[in-house]
């Protein structure tokens, strides 16, 4: 029997809706940072993409995914934000290639917003496709061995594995040969850390929601009998 549940569509839609944003619209800006306690550190000016602020979300929501619906569910919607970025991408390479009408002023505009490499998509994607499926592999496993116990550790530990495994292979397949090793391994030591420290602090707020869910759902999915394939859609 297909179990329905109430808020399982809600936690999907976030989870594509924060990864598209994320990718669409944060890579777009560099920021940068100076405050006391980086100086303190001996960090002068602190440069990020601005869209890893918000990235890690798709991690919390991953982990929520996972914890509360198993991994076989997280499975699914992992694949839907796969699509729907394929789709972006797709879209994006059509419109900013169409010849621009007479008068209309925006085309550069466009072409640096919307106009990424297929280098830095294609890198996107397969750190996205690898790092979230590593993540709920990850914690999946987890939960089995520890029977359900430190759910906070399960969420920090999956989210270092597979974060790391985003940016070992975002960084290198997007700038190796652009940018310098040194600087390549500083930027992707940097994201990583950043990213994980976005979901140490969104920790107390990602367990606060999945003991609730648990709860609305009356639902909390231990994988015993998964098959752990990435390549199915069958729950």
């Amino acid at each position: 029997m297909v179990r329905n549940y109430r808020y399982f569509d809600l936690v999907m839609v976030a989870f594509v809706a924060v990864y598209l944003c994320s990718n669409l619209i944060g890579p777009a800006k560099a920021a940068q940072i100076n405050t006391p306690w980086l100086e303190w550190l001996g960090i002068a000016d602190f440069a990020f993409g601005a869209g890893v602020l918000f990235f890690p979300l798709s991690y919390v929501f991953g982990d929520i995914l996972t914890e509360v619906y198993g991994y076989a569910r997280a499975r699914k919607v992992i694949w839907a934000g796969f699509g729907a970025m394929a789709f972006a991408a797709l879209m994006a390479t059509v419109i900013v290639a169409l010849p621009p009408a007479p008068g209309w002023p925006n085309q550069a505009a466009y072409e640096t917003v919307f106009g990424q490499t297929p280098r830095i998509v294609m890198a996107s994607m397969i750190a996205y496709f690898c790092g979230e499926f590593v993540n709920s592999f990850v914690l999946a496993k987890m939960k089995l061995a520890d029977d359900g116990k430190r759910m906070g550790w399960r969420f920090v530990a999956s989210t270092i594995v597979g974060e790391g495994v985003d940016s070992m292979l975002f960084y290198p397949i997007a700038f190796y040969g652009i940018w310098g090793n040194d600087l390549l391994l500083k930027i992707m030591a940097a994201q990583w850390v950043l990213k994980v420290g976005v979901e140490v602090v969104m920790l107390p707020v990602t367990v606060r929601i999945v003991k609730a869910l648990k709860k609305a759902e009356d639902e909390d999915y231990f994988d015993r009998d998964t098959n752990f394939t990435p390549f199915s859609l069958k729950t």
